[in-house]
């Protein structure tokens, strides 16, 4: 499910590739997948769909999200900015546990 990456240097384009997998993958409106929509309520991804999604990005991008991320990332702004913090395009983002943290540290040399 690998799909190519060259275009994604930074936050901005990452959120555009993900808005395009969601909504190639699930049919869902672009004018619906917003910085804030939330992932399972407001775009009725299934918890299913969403770890597909997940994994997409996982294998694109070489990156591990573990285990509770869907317990930390909520809407579609936080999944971009957590899948660029791994990947080293941002900061490390201010919504995620500490112990979320060194999971993820732990898991993507990038983070550390």
């Amino acid at each position: 499910m690998s799909r190519p990456t060259g275009d994604v240097t930074n936050w901005m384009t990452m959120f555009r590739w993900i808005v395009k997998v969601i909504r190639d993958e699930y049919g869902i409106e672009e004018a619906r997948l917003t910085r804030h929509a939330m992932l399972e309520t407001e775009l009725g991804l299934g918890l299913e769909q969403v770890e597909e999604v997940l994994g997409i990005i996982d294998e694109s991008f070489g990156i591990r999200f573990p285990a509770g991320t869907l317990d930390e990332v909520l809407r579609l702004e936080e999944l971009c900015m957590l899948a660029s913090w791994l990947k080293g395009f941002y900061k490390r983002p201010d919504f995620i546990s500490n112990g979320f943290e060194a999971r993820c540290r732990a898991t993507n040399a990038l983070a550390a």
